[in-house]
């Protein structure tokens, strides 16, 4: 019998997923969580061969979650509506064993379950797509730029960091939104955020 944690924060969500892993005849829920620090505290008290995760919960998330039970007996399974590569390729680093999107069919969470029992990793192909198909579009400097800006560094902080003029800082700064395809600083950094691109 494989057994089942489940760490959701939408109750509803948490008892229909629960009710659905019941009704196949080689799974048990043993646990549910409400966060990632329940989800942590109820793996390492049962012991489950299996924790499925959702990344955005109050307190600890999902992903914080998943890097703290990394080496730990049980397989975890992220199950989120996010198909971001951040979060995609932090979860890679973690060491989770599957990645699927919540509007999946229902059918392929059991039978995903299973081949992750059987060794193998399930990643929503979405992401595999997203994770080889596209290169970080930003010039090393650009790279540095962004990255002072995320800092919560001015324009004139950052000249003086990289030794260069405040205008050329507003330059890089107007090419990073361009090919970034985004209005405003903070879109910048959250889109590349998404994208894993922050070292």
């Amino acid at each position: 019998m494989i057994s089942i944690i489940i760490a959701e924060d939408q109750q509803m969500l948490r008892g229909a997923l629960g009710s659905l892993l019941n009704l196949e005849d080689d799974m048990t829920v043993i646990g549910k969580a409400r966060n990632g620090e329940e989800a942590v505290a109820l793996v390492k008290d049962l012991n489950p061969d299996i924790c499925i995760m959702d990344i955005e919960m109050p307190g600890k998330t999902g992903l914080e979650a998943a890097e703290e039970l990394r080496g730990f007996h049980s397989k975890v399974i992220i199950l989120t509506t996010f198909a971001r590569t951040g979060y995609f390729q932090r979860a890679l680093k973690a060491g989770v064993r599957g990645y699927l999107l919540k509007d999946s069919p229902s059918e392929e969470l059991a039978n995903s379950i299973r081949k992750i029992m059987d060794g193998k990793k399930i990643y929503a192909p979405e992401l595999m797509d997203d994770l080889y198909g596209e290169d970080n579009p930003l010039t090393e400097r650009e790279k540095e730029v962004l990255e002072l800006v995320a800092d919560g560094k001015n324009t004139k902080e950052i000249a003086d960091e990289l030794s260069i003029k405040t205008g050329t800082v507003r330059n890089y700064i107007s090419t990073i939104l361009d090919k970034l395809e985004v209005k405003n600083r903070i879109e910048a950094i959250t889109r590349f955020k998404e994208k894993g691109w922050f070292k």
